[in-house]
C-alpha cells in the first residue's frame, strides 16, 4: 500500500512538471507593431497571427448594397488603427502552420482580437472564443456583416497562395 501511494506521488508530480514545463514555453512579444493584414501583426520582424480569429485576406473583396468593397484592406487599416493605441503585448503558445506565433493580444489593456471581431471585421475561427462578439457585430450588421462575404478560410482555399 505504501508503495502505491509512493508511486502516485511521483507520476502526479510529473504531471505537474510537465505542466509548468509547458506554460513556461509561451511566448511573450511586446512593443511597438504595425499591421500586416487584417490578423497578423509584425513586432520587431516577428510575425504573430492574432488567435481565434480570421480576417479577410488583404485582396479579397465582399459586397455590401449591391457594391463590391475591400474588406481585407479595410480589416488591415482596422488593426493598423489598434496598434496605434500604444505598445502591444503578445502571449502565444502554439505556432501556426507557417510557425507564426499564435498570440492572443493586447494594446492599452483591449484585446485586440475581440476588437476586430466587434468591428465584424473579422470573424470568430477555431473554438468558442468571441463568439459573442462576432454575434453582436452580425446583430449590428457592422463590418462583414453589412452584406455578402465568403468566410476567410473559403476564400484562402478558392485562391491558394502561390510559392
Amino acid at each position: 500500500m505504501r508503495l502505491f501511494d509512493i508511486l502516485r506521488a511521483a507520476v502526479i508530480l510529473a504531471v505537474l512538471a510537465a505542466a509548468v514545463e509547458m506554460l513556461s514555453r509561451a511566448e511573450h512579444l511586446d512593443g511597438r507593431a504595425e499591421a500586416v493584414d487584417g490578423d497578423t501583426l509584425d513586432i520587431a520582424g516577428t510575425h504573430v497571427r492574432l488567435a481565434g480569429i480570421d480576417a479577410p485576406e488583404l485582396r479579397q473583396t465582399c459586397e455590401s448594397d449591391g457594391r463590391p468593397w475591400r474588406c481585407g484592406e479595410a480589416a488591415r487599416a482596422a488593426l493598423e488603427e489598434a496598434l496605434a493605441g500604444g505598445p502591444v503585448s503578445c502571449r502565444a503558445e502554439k505556432r501556426d502552420k507557417y510557425r507564426r506565433p499564435l498570440g492572443f493580444c493586447t494594446v492599452g489593456g483591449t484585446d485586440i482580437a475581440a476588437l476586430m471581431v466587434q468591428k465584424g471585421l473579422a470573424v470568430a475561427y477555431l473554438g468558442k472564443a468571441y463568439q459573442g462578439e462576432e454575434a453582436e457585430a452580425r446583430t449590428a450588421r457592422r463590418g462583414l456583416w453589412a452584406g455578402s462575404f465568403q468566410p476567410p478560410a473559403d476564400y484562402r482555399t478558392a485562391h491558394p497562395r502561390t510559392p
